[in-house]
């Protein structure tokens, strides 16, 4: 008998923990991606607020919406940052997953390609001299890319953002 009620209370112990919902800590993570190119601003949103705001260079012809390989242009529109290089020739790269149907629909009808490998990414690996940094920041110089200002910024993008975060890519 007393086994009994021991069992007893030990299930109701346990059922009432089970009853009240854990706290689920908030998120380390942002729930999308906002570029906005005439600004030349990349945002981490979360929560429908701005997170943290960086500023970035793009490619050589920064107007207009990609169209082609080799056009130097960064693309505009809704996209997914889809996968990750931490070896890449850049500090990290964070894919951005153009070109999608539209893009290579409207590439086939001009008889192009639409390029791809357009990635987030940091400074270039080789570059040592903090003052050759320093005019990198200012300038677009990449080939369609969205390159931002340093590589601290580069690692806290790669910390906030998973794989699957919407970025959205405004004029």
């Amino acid at each position: 008998m007393i086994w009994g009620v021991l069992v007893l209370a030990l299930a109701a112990t346990v059922l009432a923990g089970c009853a009240s919902e854990p706290e689920s800590p908030t998120s380390p993570y942002v729930d999308r991606v906002l570029v906005r190119k005439g600004e030349r601003r990349l945002e981490l949103h979360k929560d429908g607020s701005v997170y943290r705001s960086y500023r970035i260079s793009l490619g050589d012809r920064p107007k207009g919406h990609k169209v082609q390989e080799g056009d130097e242009r960064t693309p505009e529109g809704n996209y997914v940052l889809d996968w990750r290089n931490p070896n890449s020739a850049f500090h990290k790269s964070i894919h951005v997953s153009y070109p999608n149907e539209l893009d290579r629909t409207v590439a086939r009808s001009l008889g192009v390609s639409p390029g791809g490998m357009i990635m987030i990414h940091g400074l270039p690996n080789w570059l040592s001299s903090p003052r050759l940094a320093e005019e990198y920041r200012r300038l677009d110089w990449t080939d369609g890319c969205i390159a931002v200002g340093s590589n601290d910024e580069m690692d806290e993008i790669w910390r906030l953002v998973r794989d699957g975060t919407p970025i959205t890519i405004l004029p």
